[in-house]
């Protein structure tokens, strides 16, 4: 197995890859030929993404290691790589275009706690634990390398793309601080540390990366890496350049100059070569970089750009990425493509995580926040992104939007024990306004089988699927909702690809404005060419809504009829036929804030509580 990052072995990787093949895979009770490297999407908005914790998602031949399935557990449940390849059929037909695996690279054996994949002590190898025998595959790594490849090309079989979660900024739990222990307060300068055998103790002997052991539990991976400078070694310190509690901060920015090759950068080069390899050892359609925001911008446009190039040498030529930058617009845009003014001809991630959508639709869903708000976040966002350009165009559109996920408190959906069912229609209105929306939406994992985490701790969102009765039910009322959902989007280009307007509605005929009140309505429109599809959701839990929405004026004649795509009630109310509103028998207060008088085209809608719709001209 490889041990450093330029050895003869992972150079046969890229040279492999280069060199394009086929290989037949099982899909169902077909022989599926696949092409190796996998072509990349022509267009990623055609994808939506399901992400999963690895190790909490499925084990078909193991229940979760401890129960209650879904109570807040800090270790191991068990979640393997053959759990997920066991239900890749149920992701298909739910409309998965693409997976989100949590990272697959080797943490800190001696670490019982590292379930989330997130503390990495070895960037070459694939931690044993996702293997089905994971004691076979401490001895033979090639085991579970074997599983996971099985794993996508599986995917790639049936059509998912497989998008891998990285690790720039931080390692595991690999050394601890003298007299300290796993953390220390930060401070701007380093400790003293003593780097942790296969056992995980730290050796008195070992204060230099480069004293510890070959033991390959032991230290830090490639052996390049074993170098002191290469970690800050200054305690917990997140933005301030420190340790994420006990994971431990690597020095990104460290550099050497000789004169021969001027300013060098050491651990960006091992950080990019050890990815390029994941990329190409196990055909990876994309990565999702992991906290992103805390390295150092320059690096994550040269990192950005190195998987872009690579991606392109071995025929990927949309490999995607897209960054955790828990943040808001202004951090965002540090991260994600480049001002078109600037000098570099670098660009950054693809795209970001849309945490910026993420603080605002879920609480507008719910009916608890202003729909006002989300279309007051995307306004200020083209303010932000004004000048910024991308690989992909204008990187809003790839955003990859998302309703929960594994670093939150409580999942959106709640289901009280006293009246079971009551905020169901709170999912499906915010999933069709996620999957309508722009961007590329990301449901979390058990979503579709309405888990309803909620507690003190991250774990608390991290149940055991599998553990759960009945747990990949496909008939389940989410799941169905969900894959109906994703089938209006995959037939409608508009929903992934149409210009987006948020649209003035009305109570009485005249007044037309957006909703800034809670539980309220929120109305867009996605137009491509000479296609609009109108979204109107009605978020409050009591009351019907009356009233009417306007439309695109010169795509639309009076007297057209809309039809309705998807509703998420049983008994729908068509619109009534378009009406036109001659100048001076409206007033419009416009998103931007200006007033208009007409004339307009209107369709007058019916909406149950909590309803949503899809209308397309009939």
């Amino acid at each position: 197995m490889p041990t450093s990052i330029w050895s003869d072995e992972i150079q046969q990787v890229f040279n492999q890859m280069r060199t394009p093949s086929t290989t037949r895979v099982q899909v169902g009770d077909k022989v599926v030929e696949i092409p190796r490297p996998f072509p990349s999407p022509e267009d990623w908005r055609d994808q939506w993404i399901y992400f999963l914790l690895v190790d909490r998602f499925n084990n078909p031949n193991a229940p979760p290691a401890a129960a209650p399935w879904n109570g807040e557990h800090a270790k191991f449940q068990g979640g393997n790589f053959a759990g997920v390849r066991a239900q890749l059929d149920y992701l298909a037909q739910l409309g998965v275009g693409a997976l989100w695996l949590s990272p697959v690279l080797k943490n800190c054996q001696y670490n019982p706690f590292s379930y989330h994949g997130y503390g990495i002590q070895d960037f070459l190898q694939i931690d044993p634990r996702w293997a089905s025998d994971p004691q076979a595959a401490r001895a033979n790594p090639r085991l579970v390398e074997e599983e996971l490849r099985s794993l996508v090309d599986e995917a790639h079989g049936r059509g998912i793309y497989v998008i891998f979660d990285i690790v720039l900024n931080h390692v595991g739990d690999v050394f601890e601080y003298a007299e300290h222990g796993a953390t220390a307060a930060w401070r701007n300068y380093p400790y003293s540390i003593r780097w942790r055998d296969e056992l995980g103790n730290g050796r008195a002997e070992w204060t230099e990366a480069e004293h510890a052991n070959a033991h390959p539990d032991a230290g830090i991976w490639p052996i390049e890496l074993r170098h002191n400078a290469y970690f800050r070694r200054q305690g917990e310190g997140d933005e301030a350049g420190g340790d994420f509690a006990s994971l431990k901060e690597l020095h990104t920015g460290f550099q050497t100059f000789t004169p021969a090759y001027g300013v060098h950068y050491p651990v960006r080069e091992l950080l990019i070569r050890a990815h390029q390899y994941l990329m190409a050892k196990y055909d990876a359609d994309g990565f999702r970089i992991d906290t992103l925001k805390y390295i150092e911008p320059e690096f994550a446009r040269t990192f950005a750009n190195a998987m872009r190039e690579f991606a392109f040498s071995i025929g990927k030529k949309e490999f995607f990425t897209f960054g955790e930058i828990y943040d808001d617009e202004n951090k965002i845009a540090r991260y994600i493509g480049r001002n078109a003014m600037e000098a570099s001809d670098l660009i950054g991630a693809d795209a970001a995580l849309d945490f910026p959508l993420f603080y605002k639709l879920p609480e507008v869903a719910k009916g608890r926040l202003a729909p006002s708000e989300v279309i007051n976040m995307f306004e200020y966002r083209k303010e932000v992104q004004r000048g910024m350009i991308s690989s992909q165009g204008e990187a809003s559109k790839f955003f990859v939007t998302f309703l929960d996920n594994h670093d939150q408190h409580h999942r959106f959906h709640y289901e009280p024990s006293e009246d079971p069912g009551r905020y169901n229609d709170q999912l499906s209105l915010a999933v069709g306004c996620l999957f309508a929306l722009q961007g590329i939406p990301c449901l979390y994992y058990g979503t579709e089988q309405a888990l309803t985490g909620s507690g003190r701790t991250l774990e608390a969102v991290r149940e055991a699927l599998w553990g759960k009765p009945n747990a990949f039910d496909r008939e389940h009322g989410f799941y169905r909702a969900i894959q109906q959902i994703a089938a209006v989007r995959a037939a409608n280009p508009a929903l992934r690809y149409g210009r987006q307007y948020f649209r003035p509605i009305s109570g009485d005929g005249f007044h037309f404005g957006t909703s800034t009140f809670p539980a309220g309505v929120l109305a867009f429109s996605r137009m491509l060419s000479d296609q609009e599809i109108v979204v109107i959701a009605n978020t409050n839990p009591s009351y019907e809504w009356h009233g009417e929405v306007i439309v695109d004026y010169g795509r639309n004649l009076p007297g057209a009829t809309f039809r309705v795509l998807y509703s998420n009630k049983a008994a729908p109310t068509a619109p009534e036929p378009m009406v036109e509103k001659e100048y001076d028998q409206v007033e419009v207060r416009e998103v931007n804030g200006a007033i208009t008088r007409g004339p307009s085209r209107v369709l007058r809608v019916h909406l149950q509580p909590m309803e949503v719709q899809m209308l397309s001209r009939a």
